[in-house]
């Protein structure tokens, strides 16, 4: 998130505060932080971005990031995800509602590769689910999560069992979480809409492939106190899969 570029044109300027103004009633004093950049929305104004707009960015970009807007995760509460997907980039935000308010915990990009860019739009769509859950893992394991997306044929593809093996592997993986996908305007889908508009340099690939099983495994053995020979001690072995789901415990005695 702090990586975000300035804007250079009036386009840059309206995606910019449509991003932000999502979270105005969490800034205080948005309105006249923002006023230097509004200013270049009128009429016969010359772009010019002076130092006012760029400490009026800035700051606005600052508290993005801060509190009240970014909180730490209540395990007690299901999770939220947006989602959106552009030509070439994926963006995810991971929040929570608290008082019906919604607080953000994780922000997420990630530039396509070469072959992902010729995906028809519904596949990236997916695929940016797949890359958000990838991404917050760790959060949403065990969790009610609710994917929020502008594309509609998510719900459509969920539950096609004719899909190509490329859609059914991603399908596969997700079946993992306990989700919940509604459809979301895209005018409320700013956040993750302005991410996935945004060029990350450091473009690492997705990995949208099934897991492979009997990556990790973990032996637990008794190690304080002297056993006895005469009673055997017992020893656990738990084997995991490459995103860590538990596939088998094995006891034995020795």
């Amino acid at each position: 998130m702090m990586s975000l570029q300035l804007p250079t044109n009036v386009k840059g300027i309206k995606s910019f505060l449509g991003h932000f103004g999502f979270y105005r009633g969490f800034i205080q004093d948005f309105l006249k932080t923002v006023r230097p950049l509004t200013r270049l929305l009128c009429k016969d104004v010359a772009f010019e971005f002076d130092k006012d707009c760029l400490s009026a960015f800035h700051t606005i970009k600052g508290a993005l990031v801060s509190a009240p807007i970014v909180q730490p995760p209540d395990w007690k509460l299901p999770f939220e995800i947006m989602c959106d997907a552009s030509d070439y980039t994926v963006g995810a935000v991971l929040g929570q509602r608290k008082d019906k308010k919604l607080s953000m915990i994780y922000y997420a990009s990630r530039t396509l590769d070469e072959a992902q860019c010729n995906y028809a739009t519904t596949e990236k769509e997916l695929l940016t689910i797949v890359f958000a859950f990838e991404k917050f893992r760790s959060y949403l394991v065990g969790s009610k999560v609710i994917v929020h997306t502008d594309h509609a044929a998510i719900r459509y593809l969920m539950s096609k069992k004719d899909a190509k093996p490329r859609l059914i592997r991603w399908i596969l993986l997700l079946q993992e979480f306990d989700i919940e996908v509604r459809d979301r305007r895209g005018a409320d889908n700013e956040v993750a809409d302005h991410l996935s508009r945004m060029r990350v340099e450091d473009s690492i690939p997705l990995d949208d492939s099934l897991p492979e099983e009997n990556l990790y495994s973990i032996e637990a053995v008794p190690t304080t106190g002297v056993t006895e020979p005469s009673k055997p001690r017992m020893i656990r072995s738990y084997t995991y899969n490459k995103v860590g789901i538990l596939i088998s415990v094995d006891l034995s005695d020795t």
